[in-house]
C-alpha cells in the first residue's frame, strides 16, 4: 500500500492510495455494488493479464485504507521499447470504466500519472470508455472511437428470437440444427486446443497474429467456471467457436473464430444463440456483444442483426494526441507481411511476441 499527496485540477491537496487487486477485500466488495463494474474489473482478468503479459495492475483510490472505497482507477503500465510506454486502462480490454462518482473523482485519481507522464517517465495514458462522454475531464481527448453492442435480456426468448434478423440470424440457426452440428461447451484442454486452431485460421485471414494460446490458458486458470468455451462441428471438423465470460448480472462474449469453408452452417449464430438462452435462462440481463471497428461494417451489421443495442465507445488518451502510432495501426503494420505466408507455429510464435507490445 503506498500513499501519495498531490493535488487535483483544482489545486486541492489529497492523498491518492493503491489497493491490492488480491488481497484487499474492499475490492471484491467495491465491484459488487458499483453498477459500471465489468469483468475486466474484476480480480480473475486483471490476473491474468499479469501472469501473461507481465502487466502490473494498478487501482488508485482518494479511500484511505480501512474505509469502504468509493471511487477507483485501474491501469496497467505498458512498457514496450516497440509501441512505447503508456497507462492503458485497460489492455486488451473492450472497455473498462473509471469507477468515479464525479469528473473531479477522476482529476483526482489522474493527477498522479498525469505528472508521470509530464515528467516523460510515459507516452501517455489512455481510458476506455462507454460512458464518459462529456463528463470527461477537457484535457482527455479522443484517440479512438468504436461501436459497441450491447442485448437487453429482459424480453422472454420468444421476443429475443423474433426480433433477430430473418435471413441473418433466425434462418442460419434454423440452418444449423436442420445441418445437426456437433455441440460442446467446457474449459477443456480439447476443447481449447480446437478453440485455439481455429483462432489462428480466424486471425490469418484478418491478416494478424493470434493472441499467444497462454494468455488463454492463464484466462481459463483465473476465470473457472465463469469462463465457457462454445464449439460447433460438422463431422469431426470444428466450423466455429466462441469464448464467453460471465460477470454479475451480464455475459460477455469476448471471441470468436470460425472455418470460412463452413459459413453457410450457420455455426457461430447457432453458438451465440445456446449462450443468449442459456444468460436468459440463469437471470443474466445484458448479452455484452462487444466493440466493432467502424472500418469493419461487416461486423457492425452483423451485431446489429441480434437487435443489440449501439453505443459510442471512446478511448480517451492524455496528452490528446501522443507521438507513439495506436496498437492496431502498429500491429497491423508489422504483421502483414509475415501472415499470408507463415506456417501456424510461425504465426502462433509471432503473436507470443509481438502481443505484450500492443496492449
Amino acid at each position: 500500500m503506498f500513499a501519495e499527496p498531490c493535488r487535483n485540477d483544482r489545486g486541492t491537496r489529497l492523498t491518492v492510495y493503491d489497493v491490492d487487486y488480491l488481497r484487499d477485500g474492499r475490492w471484491l466488495e467495491f465491484l459488487e455494488r458499483h453498477p459500471c463494474a465489468s469483468v475486466f474489473h474484476a480480480p480473475e482478468w486483471l490476473e491474468a493479464l499479469r501472469r501473461t503479459y507481465g502487466y502490473q495492475p494498478v487501482i488508485l483510490t482518494t479511500s484511505p485504507p480501512g474505509k469502504d472505497l468509493g471511487n477507483a482507477l485501474v491501469f496497467c503500465r505498458v512498457q514496450s521499447w516497440l509501441t512505447g510506454r503508456r497507462m492503458v486502462s485497460l489492455p486488451f480490454s473492450d472497455h473498462c470504466e473509471p469507477l468515479v462518482r464525479s469528473q473531479e473523482d477522476l482529476g483526482s485519481l489522474l493527477s498522479g500519472p498525469k505528472r508521470d507522464v509530464s515528467a516523460s517517465k510515459w507516452n501517455y495514458i489512455e481510458i476506455r470508455s462507454a460512458n464518459l462522454g462529456q463528463a470527461a475531464p477537457a484535457d482527455l481527448e479522443e484517440a479512438e472511437t468504436f461501436c459497441l453492442h450491447r442485448l437487453d435480456l429482459h424480453p422472454s426468448l420468444e421476443e429475443l428470437f423474433r426480433g433477430f434478423h430473418k435471413n441473418g440470424v433466425q434462418k442460419m440457426i434454423r440452418r444449423a440444427e436442420r445441418e445437426a452440428l456437433a455441440y460442446e461447451e467446457g474449459r477443456s484442454e480439447s476443447l481449447l486446443a480446437k478453440f485455439y486452431g481455429l483462432t489462428v485460421l480466424t486471425r490469418r485471414w484478418q491478416q494478424l497474429p493470434p493472441p499467444p494460446l497462454a494468455w488463454y490458458r492463464n484466462l481459463i486458470a483465473c476465470m473457472g467456471d465463469k469462463l465457457k468455451i462454445r464449439l460447433a462441428s460438422k463431422d469431426g471438423h470444428p466450423v466455429a467457436s466462441i469464448l464467453t465470460l460471465r460477470y454479475k448480472d451480464a455475459l460477455v462474449y469476448k471471441y470468436g473464430c470460425s472455418n470460412r469453408s463452413f459459413f453457410k452452417l450457420g455455426g457461430t449464430q447457432l453458438l451465440l444463440w445456446k449462450a443468449i438462452q442459456e444468460a436468459k435462462n440463469e437471470g443474466l440481463v445484458e448479452f455484452d456483444m462487444g466493440r466493432s471497428a467502424w472500418d469493419n461494417p461487416g461486423l457492425i451489421i452483423f451485431k446489429d442483426r441480434w437487435g443489440a443495442t449501439r453505443s459510442l465507445l471512446s478511448y480517451l488518451r492524455y496528452p490528446a494526441r501522443p507521438s507513439q502510432p495506436g496498437m492496431t495501426e502498429l500491429g497491423i503494420r508489422i504483421a502483414k507481411p509475415i501472415i499470408s505466408v507463415a506456417p501456424d507455429r510461425l504465426l502462433a510464435t509471432a503473436g507470443r511476441v509481438l502481443y505484450r507490445h500492443f496492449g
